[in-house]
């Protein structure tokens, strides 16, 4: 089993990096793909950020592993491997690995995820960090305090996802999209979910979206429809959470 260190030297090569040409300190946001890998829209996303006077870093889960997209979306996709709780270790070594970075503001982080992405996140707030818990050998080490802001994206928070109402042991800023036709949850689902984190003393914003689940990805499969309005309407948001979340001079 990796330790953080190493499962962090694995992840990094396949990091892709956004940001403005400098070396000046900045806040930075880790994004995180759903079940079905790196798509077009996360470069979006980074894009915005590195608009705002962030630093982004486009985690991929899938390449340090060898892992193609059949694979995944016949077997993450479906739960049948690799499950948020055990891609939290990824979402830690990230936090640990990127803090590091000399032209990162190791103070002011962010995490964004989507879908599986957002589930894996969330099971690495709520979960006790024993040894072995979240695919790696010592997650406590891993320090949360930097986290200021995170962004869930249609988050899957569905039979799987066992500790969706459990208490987070870290309660930064949040925004919670869900979306008005998602196949894998409903709007009721996620309001209990959102209302859970807010007991733990975390500020919550929710946006109920028009769309389909992965909205802002541009395909279209199964009951997903991507919508081009909705998605500017989303990158407007990311901007404006992480803006108004860690502001930066």
């Amino acid at each position: 089993m990796d330790d953080l260190k190493r499962r962090w030297s694995r992840l990094e090569p396949h990091v892709t990096v956004v940001g403005p040409d400098d070396d000046r300190p900045r806040p930075a946001v880790l994004l995180f793909h759903g079940c079905g890998g790196l798509r077009d829209h996360l470069p979006r996303y980074a894009a915005v950020a590195e608009a705002a006077g962030w630093r982004a870093f486009i985690v991929d889960s899938y390449a340090p592993r060898g892992w193609g997209r059949t694979f995944t979306l016949t077997a993450v996709c479906t739960g049948l491997s690799f499950r948020g709780y055990v891609r939290a270790g990824d979402v830690l070594a990230a936090i640990q690995g990127v803090s590091a970075w000399p032209d990162v503001d190791a103070t002011k982080l962010a995490l964004g995820g989507w879908s599986h992405g957002g589930w894996s996140i969330m099971e690495m707030m709520s979960e006790t960090p024993g040894p072995g818990t979240m695919g790696v050998s010592n997650p406590a080490e891993a320090d949360l305090s930097a986290v200021r802001a995170v962004w869930l994206m249609y988050p899957y928070i569905g039979p799987f996802a066992f500790n969706r109402m459990k208490p987070w042991r870290h309660c930064p800023r949040v925004l919670a999209v869900t979306c008005r036709r998602d196949h894998l949850t409903t709007v009721r689902n996620a309001e209990r979910v959102n209302a859970m984190i807010r007991d733990c003393g975390a500020e919550v914003e929710s946006w109920v979206a028009g769309g389909t689940h992965a909205f802002d990805e541009p395909t279209s499969n199964g009951p997903m429809r991507h919508d081009p309005h909705l998605t500017e309407e989303g990158l407007r948001r990311f901007r404006a959470f992480l803006t108004d979340a860690v502001p930066t001079p």
